[in-house]
C-alpha cells in the first residue's frame, strides 16, 4: 500500500493531512514528539489530537514520537517503508518569532537541519516520492512593509494601483531585508527543498503559508491568529495587540483549503515549484476586524491591551496571491473565509472554551 510520511502530524495542518491521505486510501505514518508544548507550555500540547488520530483511524495511522532532528531514528522509519513512501508531508517546525530568538540553535536545528534530515531520507530511500514543504511568507522578512500603504478605518491597505493589490506574488524578493531569526531558518528549509527538486529531479513544492488555521489548531498568543482571538474570545482572556493600532493584515486559509492543494500537487507533482499560500483576497481580515468578527459570532466582547511595539519582523499587511498555484492547478478551489473560518473554530471548542455557569 502506498504510504504518505507526514511530520508534525499532530499539528494543525499535519492532522488535517493525516486525515485526508488516510481517506484516499493511503496508509499514513505520522512523526511528532509534541515539541510544541516545549515552545509554547502545556495549552499548546498535541497529544489530544495524536490520541484522537488514533483512535478515529486505527491501524491506518502509525504514529513516531520522533525528533526530526534525530538523523538515526528518521534514517530507521524511511528505510522501513522505503519506496512504498509516495507522498512526504513536511509540517514540523518552530514556528514563533518570538520563541526562535530565546533559543537560536533549536530553532535553526529544527527548521533547517529537519528539513535537510527529510529531504535527505527521502532522496535515498522513496526519491520519486512527492515532497511537500511547508514553508511560511516570514521568507519575505519585512520587505511586504515597504509597499505603499494606505490606512483605512480598521486596516492597512495597498494603493489600489499598485502590482500587489491582488496580493503578493512569488517575484517578490526574499534578499536584502530583516527576517527575524525565525524566518533566516524558514529561509534556509525553503531554499534547501528547491535545491533538492533543481539538483536532484526531486518533486518538491515549497507552500509559502500565510495564516492557516482552523479548529484543529493548538493556539496560543505567540501562534495562531485566528485560533487564538476566538480563544481569547471566548475565554474572556487578554489579547495582546501589538502595534500598527491594531489595523495590521492577514490572510487567512483553512486547513480544508491547505490539504485540497496539497492533494492536487500529489496527484500531479512538479519539481522546485513555489507557491503562496493563503487566502489572498479572498479570505482576510485585520486584527480589528477578526475582533468584531469574533465578538458577532460569540456575543461576547473582546478583552484587549495595546502594545505600541510591533513584533520584529512581523507584517503590516501580507494578502498573498494564488495566482501561480491556480494556473499550475485551475481545479482547485478555495471554499473558506475568515467569517466561515471564525465561526467553525467556535462551534468546535464551545464546550471547552466557553466559562460554564
Amino acid at each position: 500500500m502506498a504510504v504518505a510520511l507526514v511530520t508534525g502530524s499532530g499539528g494543525l495542518i499535519g492532522s488535517e493531512a493525516v486525515r485526508h491521505f488516510a481517506g484516499l486510501g493511503l496508509e499514513v505514518v505520522g512523526i511528532d514528539n509534541d515539541m510544541r508544548q516545549e515552545f509554547f507550555g502545556a495549552e499548546a500540547s498535541t497529544a489530544w489530537n495524536v490520541q484522537q488520530l488514533t483512535a478515529d483511524l486505527g491501524p491506518a495511522y502509525s504514529h513516531h514520537g520522533v525528533d526530526i532532528r534525530d538523523r538515526d531514528a528518521l534514517s530507521r522509519i524511511f528505510q522501513r517503508y522505503g519506496k512504498d513512501i509516495a507522498v512526504v508531508i513536511h509540517t514540523a517546525a518552530q514556528p514563533s518569532h518570538d520563541w526562535a530568538v530565546r533559543d537560536p540553535f533549536t530553532d535553526f536545528d529544527v527548521n533547517a537541519g529537519g528539513t535537510l534530515n527529510l529531504l535527505q531520507n527521502t532522496r535515498e530511500h522513496c526519491i520519486d516520492a512527492a515532497f511537500i514543504h511547508c514553508s511560511t511568507n516570514k521568507v519575505y522578512g519585512d520587505a511586504p512593509n515597504r509597499l505603499p500603504l494606505i490606512e483605512q478605518e480598521t486596516r492597512w491597505e495597498i494603493d489600489p494601483a499598485h502590482p500587489y493589490a491582488d496580493g503578493i506574488t512569488e517575484d517578490m524578493s526574499i534578499d536584502q531585508c530583516l527576517h527575524s531569526v525565525f524566518g533566516a531558518s524558514k529561509v534556509a528549509a525553503d531554499v534547501m527543498a528547491q535545491e533538492y527538486g533543481r539538483y536532484f529531479g526531486m518533486k518538491t513544492a515549497i507552500f509559502r503559508g500565510g495564516t492557516l488555521t482552523g479548529p484543529a489548531h493548538s493556539a496560543t498568543e505567540l501562534h495562531g491568529f485566528l485560533g487564538y482571538v476566538m480563544r481569547a474570545n471566548m475565554e474572556r482572556r487578554l489579547y495582546r495587540i501589538f502595534g500598527y493600532k491594531g489595523k495590521q493584515v492577514r490572510d487567512a486559509i483553512h486547513s480544508h483549503d491547505v490539504l485540497s492543494a496539497f492533494e492536487a500537487f500529489f496527484r500531479n507533482p512538479r519539481s522546485a515549484a513555489v507557491y503562496n499560500l493563503g487566502g489572498g483576497r479572498h479570505s482576510n481580515c485585520s486584527n480589528l476586524e477578526a475582533f468584531a468578527m469574533a465578538e458577532k459570532i460569540s456575543g461576547t466582547e473582546m478583552v484587549t491591551e495595546y502594545v505600541d511595539e510591533n513584533r520584529i519582523g512581523d507584517h503590516q499587511w501580507w494578502i498573498g496571491s494564488m495566482a501561480a498555484f491556480q494556473a499550475d492547478y485551475p481545479q482547485w478551489k478555495q471554499v473558506y473565509d475568515v467569517p466561515m473560518i471564525l465561526q467553525e473554530i467556535y462551534e468546535a471548542n464551545v464546550d471547552k472554551w466557553v466559562p460554564q455557569p
